[in-house]
């Protein structure tokens, strides 16, 4: 009988035995590969739905829990590069509605999307003017206390508010995130707080019943109304005060060329000379009772 090596009896790892390696697993390779297949098929043959499946491939040759060891970074960034080349597919097919879900089948809650993820959904959703539907995935990421201490949460804490809170009227949410995050900067917050002012005001006056703002209005035209003719009561006493202090023929003159400008009678027709006498009569009148207050005029007919 031939007598066996001493090495095939040593246990696997013990001295003489067979070495194992002391490299870190690697993210699989048929992953990477199809990363790159799908974006290949997104940037270059265009074929949105093909690249969505590989992408979904990709998914569950990876699974849905990272990689032990060293390759969990690695793992993670794959996923993510999955992510963001599965978004775009949808979007370019029309289906951004989808996009939630499907990530998040992945990920399963919202707190564990990467920053890049979120940041693409904020994006997208509220191009597509539909800022409500991220609303509580961005607010949920954002109040995870994991998230605050990555170096993306100040971006995404910006970009949900000026792309989801302020746009749906989230006031309150949007002073609180700005009040109690140290995300912003002093003159930031200062912005952001008058910003928020100014759409809370706009939002009450939207508020307002269609009673309401007939009020507003009736009384906007009443003023304006009072205004106007309390310009002309200035306008006309300061008129007569300027007219009455010119001499009586000079008032006479201006009297008939105004006249002749807005009545267009004829000076020289015997028709004329009775309006004339009379308007001498009454120039006569209202001298005398201006600077001889205690001369009684005659009732004119």
């Amino acid at each position: 009988m031939r007598k066996e090596p001493a090495a095939a009896a040593a246990p696997l790892g013990a001295p003489g035995g067979p070495l194992q390696s002391r490299e870190p697993p690697r993210v699989a390779d048929g992953a990477v590969e199809l990363l790159e297949e799908a974006a290949d098929l997104l940037v270059l043959r265009r074929d949105f739905r093909a690249a969505l499946r590989t992408c979904e491939r990709a998914w569950q040759s990876l699974g849905h829990e990272a990689a032990p060891g060293g390759a969990a970074g690695s793992s993670l960034e794959v996923k993510c590069s999955l992510c963001v080349v599965g978004i775009q597919a949808l979007a370019e097919m029309d289906q951004w509605q989808q996009v939630l879900s499907w990530v998040l089948q992945y990920y399963q809650v919202p707190e564990k999307l990467p920053p890049k993820v979120l940041e693409l959904c904020i994006l997208l959703y509220s191009k597509m003017q539909e800022p409500g539907a991220v609303l509580e995935v961005a607010s949920a990421w954002l109040q995870d206390t994991d998230n605050q201490g990555l170096p993306e949460y100040r971006a995404l804490a910006a970009l949900h508010l000026q792309r989801v809170l302020l746009p749906l009227g989230c006031l309150s949410e949007a002073e609180e995130l700005v009040v109690g995050s140290a995300a912003f900067s002093e003159e930031q917050r200062l912005g952001t707080l008058q910003a928020i002012s100014t759409a809370r005001q706009q939002q009450k006056h939207e508020q307002l019943g269609p009673e309401d703002q007939k009020l507003n209005q009736e009384g906007s035209f009443s003023h304006k109304l009072l205004s106007l003719l309390m310009l002309l009561r200035r306008l006309w006493d300061s008129a007569v005060s300027h007219f009455l202090a010119l001499p009586f023929k000079k008032s006479l003159l201006a009297a008939l060329i105004l006249c002749l400008l807005v009545v267009k009678f004829d000076p020289a027709s015997p028709s004329s000379l009775p309006f004339i006498c009379k308007l001498a009569q009454t120039f006569h009148w209202i001298r005398a009772a201006v600077f001889s207050p205690l001369h009684q005029p005659r009732a004119l007919d």
